[in-house]
């Protein structure tokens, strides 16, 4: 994907919870269909779930970013839906893939971001990606 310079990103780093009454299988298709979606309004990123917990970075266009995060807002299947980074972005960080998604073991690794806030939310979890087996 080659980004037109003239052409803003902007990113969002957001955390929220698996609605009570679903299971975790949930996410599969929450995920399938959201890659379609995202691709068609030119938004990149990482789902990342813990069985519980969702943290996703999200980049692309600032509008199309803001009309996905009201959707999420208005989801059932989240709860607690907390922003804990937004900034203009100069490059995309997720150019191999459109939306890939990362299952991590256990709780822990999630947790250290959903306390998080600002930059320091945004640098754990970008120091944890590495660590992710990502499926794009």
């Amino acid at each position: 994907m080659t980004e037109d310079p003239r052409l803003p990103l902007y990113e969002v780093l957001y955390c929220s919870t698996l609605a009570q009454d679903l299971p975790p299988g949930t996410v599969g298709s929450i995920t399938s269909r959201a890659r379609m979606r995202n691709a068609e309004r030119d938004i990149t990123g990482l789902l990342v779930f813990d069985g519980q917990r969702f943290c996703q970075h999200l980049e692309g266009p600032p509008e199309a970013i803001d009309a996905l995060m009201r959707q999420i807002e208005e989801d059932p299947r989240h709860v607690d839906v907390r922003v804990v980074y937004e900034a203009p972005l100069a490059a995309r960080r997720y150019s191999g893939f459109g939306m890939g998604l990362a299952e991590c073991e256990g709780p822990d690794l999630m947790a250290g971001v959903h306390v998080l806030i600002g930059e320091a939310a945004l640098r754990h979890f970008l120091a944890l990606v590495p660590s992710f087996d990502i499926n794009g």
